[in-house]
C-alpha cells in the first residue's frame, strides 16, 4: 500500500501516518498534497487539513477558531465523548494549559507569563546557555564519538528551563521522563498503555510541582516562578492549579520541541553539504541557518483547532461548530508558493518567516528562548567538533505530530 494517495478533484486524501515512508520522509507528500489539493479532507482523520502556507498562517490567526470547544458548546452538541476516568490526571494538567485556553483566560495566563519570555530578558541567559554548551562537550569531545540527543540537544533546553523556573536541575531525569510520557498523548490515537502511562506521570508531575510551589511559598526566589506566584493582573492570581499547569507546559514546551529542532539541524547540516565555518561565520550568518533549520526541518508538523460557530471558508469548506482541523505547519514550510525550490536547504534563504512556532493568539511563547538556544549551540558544536559526521543513518521517530531522531550516533 502507498502512504498517500490523493483524488484532486474531490480533494479527499488518504494518508497512512504510520507508514514509515510518510513520516520519514514527509517532505515528498507534501510536495504531491501542494501539486494537488493543499486543502483536503484526511480519509483517516474524518477531517479537513490545510498545508499551504498563506491559509495555514490565515487560520492559526482566525479568531473563528480555538484551541477549545467547550467554553461555546457541551460535549452532547459537538458529539465529544465523555472524559476517560483513567486519564483524570492528565486531563487535570491539560485543563489549564496555556496551550489549550482562550481568551479571557488564555489572556490572563499569558499576561502573567509572557515578561519573562520576551527577547530583553531571555538575551541574559546568553553566558548560560555558552557555557553550559562547552561543558557538555566537554564531556564527550575526547571520546570520538556520542550520541548527541541524550548528551546535549536534551541536556540544554530542559537545563535552561529548570533554571528559569527555578527548579532543581537535578530533576531533570524525571521532567524528561514525565515529559516524554505525556507528549506521546498528542500523536495519532495513542494506545490505551500510552493513556494509562500518560496519566501516571501526570500524576507524578502534579505532585511533584505542588511541592515546589509550597517551597516557593515558604521562601521566594528571584525565578519565573516565584514571579507567577506573586504577580498580580486585575487583582488576581493564578490558581495553584493553573500554576502547576502553567509550570508544566513551559517545562515540557520548553524542550521537547527544541531537542528535536537541534537533533534535525545537525542531521541536515551534515547531510546537505554546506560548510558549518561558512554557515556560522557572522551573527547574521547564523541566524539565516537557524530559521532555514526551522523551515526545512521543523520539529513539530500538526497544530489543531476547532471551529467556534458553523464557518465558510473562501474555497468553499463549510465547516459546523465543533469541527475540528489540521494545520499542517511542516507542509506549510514547504509550500513552493511560498519558498523558491522549498524542499532544498538553502542556508542563506531570505524569503519571509517560517510558521514552525505558529502565529497569531498560541504564536509560541518560548520562541525567542528556542531561537537564543539554537543560535547558540549549534555554532558551538560544530566550532569545537568541525570534524563531526554521522557514524549511521539516523532513525526518524515513529509519530508524524513530532519530527525527530531516535538517537544521533555522531563521530570525529
Amino acid at each position: 500500500m502507498p502512504a498517500i494517495t490523493i483524488d484532486g478533484a474531490q480533494r479527499r486524501i488518504s494518508i497512512d501516518a504510520r507508514n514509515p515512508a510518510f513520516y520519514r520522509e514527509p517532505l515528498a507528500a507534501y510536495a504531491e498534497i501542494h501539486a494537488q489539493c493543499p486543502a483536503f479532507f484526511w480519509e483517516e482523520r474524518q477531517q479537513w487539513y490545510f498545508a499551504g502556507y498563506d491559509q495555514v498562517n490565515a487560520l492559526l490567526r482566525d479568531r473563528r477558531f480555538g484551541r477549545q470547544i467547550l467554553h461555546v458548546a457541551t460535549r452532547e452538541e459537538v458529539g465529544l465523548s465523555a472524559p476517560k476516568p483513567h486519564l483524570r490526571d492528565f486531563d487535570a494538567l491539560e485543563e489549564h494549559s496555556l496551550l489549550e485556553l482562550e481568551p479571557p483566560a488564555h489572556t490572563r495566563l499569558r499576561t502573567l507569563v509572557n515578561r519573562a519570555f520576551v527577547s530583553r530578558q531571555i538575551e541574559q541567559l546568553r553566558p548560560d546557555i555558552e557555557q553550559l554548551s562547552h561543558a557538555l562537550i566537554d564531556g564527550f569531545e575526547g571520546d570520538g564519538e556520542v550520541e548527541l540527543l541524550k548528551t546535549y540537544a536534551e541536556t540544554i533546553p530542559v537545563t535552561i528551563i529548570a533554571r528559569m523556573l527555578g527548579i532543581p536541575v537535578e530533576a531533570a531525569p524525571d521532567l524528561l521522563d514525565w515529559s516524554h510520557c505525556m507528549v506521546r498523548m498528542y500523536v495519532f490515537d495513542p494506545s490505551h498503555e500510552t493513556e494509562l502511562d500518560a496519566n501516571q506521570a501526570s500524576a507524578e508531575f502534579a505532585a511533584y510541582l505542588r511541592e515546589i510551589i509550597a517551597e516557593k511559598h515558604r521562601n521566594p526566589a528571584d525565578d519565573l516562578l516565584t514571579h507567577m506566584i506573586t504577580s498580580e493582573k486585575d487583582g488576581e492570581r493564578l490558581s495553584e492549579a493553573e500554576l502547576v499547569s502553567t509550570t508544566a507546559l513551559l517545562l515540557n514546551a520548553g524542550h521537547e520541541a527544541t531537542v528535536h529542532q537541534i537533533g534535525n539541524a545537525v542531521r541536515t547540516i551534515l547531510q546537505s553539504g554546506p560548510s558549518a565555518e561558512d554557515l556560522f561565520a557572522t551573527e547574521a550568518a547564523t541566524a539565516l541557518t537557524i530559521e532555514e533549520c526551522l523551515r526545512f526541518g521543523a520539529p513539530l508538523h500538526i497544530f489543531q483547532r476547532y471551529a467556534l460557530s458553523d464557518v465558510e471558508l473562501e474555497d468553499g469548506i463549510t465547516l459546523r461548530k465543533g469541527d475540528k482541523i489540521g494545520l499542517l505547519l511542516g507542509a506549510a514550510n514547504v509550500d513552493p508558493k511560498k519558498f523558491t525550490d522549498p524542499n532544498a536547504f538553502r542556508p542563506t534563504r531570505d524569503e519571509g518567516a517560517n510558521v514552525s512556532f505558529g502565529a497569531g493568539l498560541h504564536f509560541c511563547i518560548g520562541a525567542p528562548l528556542a531561537r537564543l538556544e539554537l543560535n547558540l549551540s549549534l555554532p558551538i558544536l560544530f566550532r569545537r567538533l568541525p570534524d563531526m559526521r554521522l557514524k549511521n543513518e539516523p532513525e526518524v521517530k515513529d509519530a508524524f505530530h513530532f519530527h525527530g531522531l531516535e538517537r544521533l550516533n555522531l563521530v570525529w
